[in-house]
């Protein structure tokens, strides 16, 4: 019974996938007058209204993969500026959330250590924690745009805010949370701090920070692309404006695939990076 549920499920899930398709395929086929889904005004400002009437039609599923099978055959394509693969801004956009949520991790997880064995450093540094957490990573960007004066960059610090929080916090939650009788049994035996940290903390702690750590990712994923469409570039942020530019939206819709697919497969690795440090529990 138990085995034949992941298959039920799947196949519901492919079920409702059909639907779904089905719905937009008849939907895009239905004639519809006035089809204008852009402003004419916006289109004739882009330089795109004399192509299209200031008619742009939502694409259908087949023109969204056709633009997919496009992309695929060449996704790495250099041809300028503003004309690259998809999978070039893909990559652009991997690195720099890979750089912010590295550099995050090797100041968030030993940070969060310490304060999570030192209930006086908690107490002095959660005012500061508790300021600074709620504040909207983008609301960082005119200041590094400011100060560090390159955009790229700019968006790798602003990966680093958004990640720090949710591996600081976990891991110092995780760390806090190590049984007494643990503790004192290393004590006991005459264990060393950095012993007891590593031998003891650290795999009883490392559940809750790998699900700091898979809280991070996503959240950093979700800001690259927001970041990259507020300074332009390159990046996957940067194209989906860029195609909204040229009212590209079967581009756009795409995109916004290729981002949903890379989230879910960031999230999974993380998710079963998780599920095996709490297995060897």
């Amino acid at each position: 019974m138990r085995a034949a549920r992941p298959f039920a499920s799947l196949a519901l899930s492919f079920l409702l996938l059909a639907i779904f398709v089905g719905v937009w395929q008849l939907s895009s086929l239905t004639p519809r007058g006035g089809e204008a889904t852009v402003d004419p005004e916006y289109a004739a400002l882009v330089g795109a209204a004399a192509a299209t009437g200031g008619q742009t039609p939502f694409p259908s599923p087949l023109e969204v993969g056709a633009r997919i099978l496009e992309h695929l055959a060449d996704p790495f394509y250099v041809r300028g500026t503003n004309d690259q693969g998809i999978g070039v801004q893909l990559a652009y956009s991997l690195g720099r959330v890979l750089a912010g949520y590295g550099i995050a991790a090797l100041v968030a997880i030993p940070l969060g250590f310490v304060i999570g064995m030192s209930p006086l450093l908690y107490g002095a540094l959660n005012p500061f924690i508790q300021v600074l957490r709620p504040i909207s990573p983008l609301a960082w960007m005119p200041l590094a745009l400011y100060t560090i004066k390159d955009s790229a960059v700019s968006s790798i610090f602003v990966i680093f805010i958004c990640s720090v929080w949710p591996m600081l916090i976990n891991t110092a939650f995780g760390v806090a949370s190590v049984r007494r009788e643990w503790l004192n049994v290393a004590r006991t035996l005459e264990c060393s701090t950095l012993r007891t940290a590593f031998r003891v903390i650290l795999p009883a702690a490392a559940p809750t920070i790998m699900t700091g750590m898979r809280i991070s990712i996503g959240i950093a994923w979700l800001v690259i692309v927001a970041a990259e469409m507020l300074v332009g570039g390159t990046g996957i942020g940067y194209f989906v404006w860029n195609q909204w530019n040229n009212l590209s939206l079967a581009d756009i819709v795409t995109a916004i695939l290729v981002i949903g697919l890379v989230g879910m497969v960031l999230d999974q690795l993380l998710a079963m990076a998780t599920r095996a440090v709490s297995y060897q529990e």
